[in-house]
């Protein structure tokens, strides 16, 4: 898993600071929450492939999180794109798609499936699920949890094979769990699987616009990364509330209450220049904070 901070802006890009969006690549194909405009540049900018993107999760249809769509989508098919592209978003997203290519006046060399959600599960792939969830916001907006599915063990491939088991289908039935027969031999999973080296699958969540609330606490909680809003400090918290959005001390709070292993704050306010007093609030709150700066990269 990679995981790259496209931009951390809100509202409008500075000199520093692009747009915020988030790209996360998983088994050699990208997914991107959020693309505001300036998205495709950020990602040549970090070694990141347009090409490779398989999904791109949308909060919410505010100008700054979904303005580079309409570029993006035909970059890809002036490249000769000849495989579905997946977005999904909050309801909306159908016609929001369709404005982006009317907008860009281009014919589509691709399919583009669209999945409007409101929560629970909003994409499954072969080892991870994304599951949406409701923010509060002054318009509907979601949050998403990328998980990596568990690994309950390791398969010992030398093991399978001086048993006698060929590779191929009976190796996948033996790694879930199942029993399988060579030559009427019957094997068990336990025979070629390292229980000991199982381990739990990595979670990545992403807040966007949104109050602070615990509404949404159950679907991040135990974040290994929880990007998560904060366009303002606690002065202008009155601000925050009118604007539906948090401060750094209550994105600290939010992951301290959450059990997250590590917070990475996005979002900022153009009026704050220094990154330093961003972090120096939420670690009020939170050990673990990273304030990056566009194009960082995250451990997971």
């Amino acid at each position: 898993m990679e995981l790259v901070v496209l931009g951390t802006s809100c509202s409008n890009p500075t000199v520093e600071r692009n747009l915020t969006a988030v790209g996360l690549r998983f088994e050699g194909n990208w997914y991107l929450f959020d693309c505001p405009e300036g998205t495709q540049r950020q990602m040549m900018k970090a070694g990141a492939s347009y090409m490779r993107v398989n999904a791109i999760f949308l909060s919410h249809f505010h100008a700054d999180h979904i303005l580079g769509l309409p570029g993006l989508i035909a970059t890809m098919s002036m490249h000769g794109r000849d495989y579905p592209l997946h977005v999904i978003g909050p309801k909306g997203t159908e016609r929001e798609v369709q404005k982006a290519m009317n907008f860009a006046m281009f014919k589509k060399s691709f399919e583009i499936k669209v999945k409007e959600v409101n929560r629970g599960l909003a994409f499954k792939g072969e080892k991870f699920t994304v599951e949406a969830f409701p923010l509060k916001h002054d318009v509907p907006c979601l949050g998403f949890a990328f998980k990596e599915n568990d690994k309950v063990a390791e398969f010992q491939r030398e093991k399978a094979l001086k048993l006698g088991i060929p590779e191929g289908p009976l190796w996948s039935r033996l790694q879930q769990g199942k029993e399988v027969k060579v030559k009427g031999k019957a094997f068990r999973p336990e025979q070629v699987m390292d229980y000991e080296k199982g381990r739990k699958g990595k979670k990545v969540s992403i807040v966007m616009d949104t109050l602070p609330s615990d509404s949404y606490f159950d679907a991040i909680k135990e974040s290994d990364v929880l990007f998560h809003e904060a366009a303002f400090l606690e002065k202008h918290i009155s601000r925050a509330k009118e604007t539906r959005h948090s401060t750094a001390k209550q994105a600290a709070w939010v992951a301290q209450q959450t059990n997250a292993k590590k917070l990475v704050i996005v979002h900022i306010s153009p009026r704050y220049k220094k990154n330093e007093d961003v972090e120096n609030e939420a670690r009020q709150e939170f050990g673990n904070v990273v304030v990056p700066k566009d194009l960082e990269k995250i451990e997971a």
